[in-house]
């Protein structure tokens, strides 16, 4: 019997397998320094919808629970957008080829250990340490060093003085800001608290405790409240939170949530708690796309969250007159079936090469977005946020007759070298 060869990459330290099905489309582009160049080149393929990039891009990571995450890119006016999985990728850029985006968590894992695969933990545990460094994650100094500590056994092992000198910790930067003091605790803990945990072990200990902070899964949205003092509007698995500075200010959890409603400007929640206490609650966005981007959002993480089953999900009206402003429906699955069907994944796990930590001057960030005021520091430093997190770009250029191609950066190939992520969509 013949052996069906399989072509084997190394892909953001991942190894994944090309199927021969795609050797005509999946070419090495030699002037991105064996850059993959994934060419749709059949005529349906030209006006490609989000899911065709989407998918394309789990394969190649060989993800199967890829239902937590998403895309998204940025408009030439700056606004954040996630990428719609049934709509045509040009027709949602505003800007002009070649386009520039990201994977992303999207619906954070209420529980990250009930996550099925270790590849998938690895990348939301690569998706929430990126929130910490960007002062999205907020906590208090004990558990900033905990967190820390666990990244740090994570990604170089056990301590060994003869690799590790004083002052270790110092060389890495986990938060936008932190102490000498902090540093010191980081090192402690690393020390003495967790010699003998694998990678797989600190990574889920790291999401376990992240996941009890208020924070978890925040992507925060600026706004402001009807007094006009600033304000962050964000959607987490539990439910509707609104932060000013470093405190929260207002929850509602999901099943409390009633309707979402925006015009112009103006964003609504309205929420009924302990069965006859109405609320609502008013803000203001910066723009009116600021304003619609928040409310998308806030449908989609309603039904991922709360809806029992897919079947459930309809078309909402931004305006309480369903003939009248924008209508939106969420076209994915709900959290309780992506849990259900990632308890029947029966395979192999893939193999995970990871991407240690290395200091370095500076930090390269695609569209981080908006930050929240973390623990204090008194130095500043940088470091080299590991591969998956600064490269996670994509590059998409679509030109007339020669349908659309998508460029994975070099520094997610086989070569493993530094690159600054402008370079990646170079040609």
């Amino acid at each position: 019997m013949k052996t069906r060869k399989h072509h084997v990459y190394n892909f953001a330290r991942f190894i994944f397998t090309k199927p021969p099905s795609l050797s005509s489309t999946i070419k090495t582009n030699p002037k991105l320094h064996q850059t993959l160049a994934i060419t749709p080149s059949l005529p349906e393929e030209r006006d490609a919808k989000g899911q065709y990039l989407f998918d394309l891009i789990c394969h190649h990571l060989n993800l199967l629970e890829k239902d937590y995450f998403g895309i998204r890119y940025v408009d030439p006016d700056k606004q954040r957008h996630w990428l719609e999985f049934t709509k045509s990728i040009a027709k949602q850029m505003k800007s002009q080829a070649p386009f520039t985006m990201c994977l992303r968590v999207k619906f954070y894992p209420p529980d990250p250990a009930a996550l099925k695969e270790e590849i998938t933990r690895y990348l939301v545990f690569l998706q929430v340490k990126r929130d910490l460094y960007h002062g999205r994650l907020l906590c208090k100094t004990s558990d900033a060093a905990l967190l820390a500590a666990y990244i740090l056994q994570a990604e170089i092992g056990d301590y060994d003085p003869g690799k590790h000198p004083e002052g270790y910790s110092s060389k890495f930067q986990f938060f936008p800001k932190h102490s000498e003091k902090l540093e010191r605790r980081i090192a402690e803990i690393h020390k003495t608290e967790l010699i003998g945990q694998t990678p797989e072990t600190s990574e889920l200990n790291f999401l376990q405790k992240a996941q009890t902070l208020e924070t978890y899964g925040v992507d925060p949205h600026p706004c402001k409240d009807v007094s006009g003092n600033p304000a962050f509007l964000a959607f987490t698995p539990f439910g509707f939170t609104v932060l000013q500075g470093n405190r929260r200010v207002h929850f509602l959890k999901w099943e409390e949530v009633t309707k979402l409603k925006f015009e112009a400007k103006t964003f609504h929640i309205y929420a009924t708690q302990n069965e006859d206490r109405k609320i609502i609650l008013t803000y203001f966005a910066p723009t009116p796309e600021a304003c619609k981007h928040l409310w998308k959002c806030g449908v989609e993480n309603q039904a991922f969250y709360k809806l029992e089953k897919s079947s459930q999900v309809r078309t909402v009206s931004s305006s309480n007159l369903f003939f009248k402003g924008s209508r939106f429906r969420y076209s994915g699955k709900v959290a309780k079936e992506v849990m259900e069907q990632s308890a029947r994944i029966k395979r192999d796990p893939p193999e995970i090469h990871r991407a240690g930590m290395v200091p370095s001057r500076s930090c390269p960030s695609i569209t981080h977005g908006p930050r929240l005021t973390s623990v204090p520091r008194t130095r500043r430093r940088a470091v080299h946020i590991s591969i998956m997190e600064a490269c996670q770009a994509v590059c998409v250029t679509s030109r007339p007759g020669t349908g659309m191609r998508l460029t994975l950066p070099a520094a997610l190939t086989s070569d493993s070298r530094r690159i600054n992520p402008g370079e990646a969509v170079k040609e």
